[in-house]
């Protein structure tokens, strides 16, 4: 798989797939996967990748593809899980067009882990993240509070959303600072981004063709805070993604 798969909270939109599926079914599937990264120098057809999908849900656990965790709370109103994701902090300086920016370093994958809660109520779903890393490599902790409200049909369900993402110091420093040393061998300036608040759009779709086939369809786009803005790594105001594809329930 590449290491170019990235979301502000790929768990997140593995949530979002699933969150219809009925306790104790599997689901597996094929996706496409695009994003626009906001790094300086990232050919844009590198951040096409294919995605399969494996899904179990249980009122107990669930397993997303890259994701995974455990209820302590689990109704139709209200659900309270430990998480566990794949994180991809994809940097790779070989891959880069541009001569400075392949003076830098390399930023590695991590797991995320935390607690993700939702309330389902008539007037919509809130919806709140927390999560830091948990293999040390960037050191950083994440945030997130959403709304959402969905519409539904006998076969679709159309879920608009806004939020806002909260990412610590040591998180933007590791994804988007530049050290010293990389100041040094790149040319690019010295910099120290703090925490940051990014605020975000989202919505998702699902249309069911039978009871075991579906298509599904996300997109997420967050306007980037002036601490990542502002790094000599970026030249982008915004960063997006759009992830599809169709799966077969069991």
């Amino acid at each position: 798989m590449s290491k170019t798969i990235k979301l502000t909270s790929l768990a997140v939109a593995l949530g979002m797939l699933s969150s219809a599926a009925v306790a104790g079914t599997w689901s597996v599937g094929g996706s496409v996967l695009a994003q626009s990264t906001p790094y300086k120098g990232i050919k844009s057809k590198d951040y096409v990748t294919p995605l399969p999908i494996v899904n179990y849900d249980s009122e107990d656990f669930y397993f997303h593809t890259l994701a995974a965790g455990y209820y302590l709370w689990n109704d139709k109103v209200d659900q309270l899980s430990v998480d566990a994701y794949y994180y991809p902090q994809y940097f790779r300086p070989k891959d880069n067009d541009d001569r400075d920016m392949r003076q830098l370093d390399r930023r590695r994958d991590t797991v995320m882990g935390g607690f993700t809660y939702r309330h389902v109520a008539d007037w919509g779903t809130i919806r709140a993240v927390a999560s830091g890393d948990m293999l040390g490599i960037s050191k950083g902790l994440r945030g997130e509070l959403a709304y959402l409200y969905g519409f539904h049909g006998d076969k679709w369900s159309l879920v608009p959303g806004i939020g806002i993402k909260w990412d610590s110091e040591n998180q933007n420093r590791y994804e988007f600072g530049v050290s010293s040393k990389e100041s040094r061998n790149s040319g690019l300036a010295r910099y120290r981004p703090g925490d940051s608040w990014t605020p975000y759009l989202e919505l998702s779709g699902n249309y069911k063709f039978t009871d075991n086939w579906s298509a599904f369809a996300m997109g997420r786009v967050d306007r980037l805070p002036s601490e990542v803005k502002d790094s000599p790594m970026v030249n982008k105001s915004v960063s997006a993604i759009l992830w599809s594809g169709v799966t077969y329930t069991f």
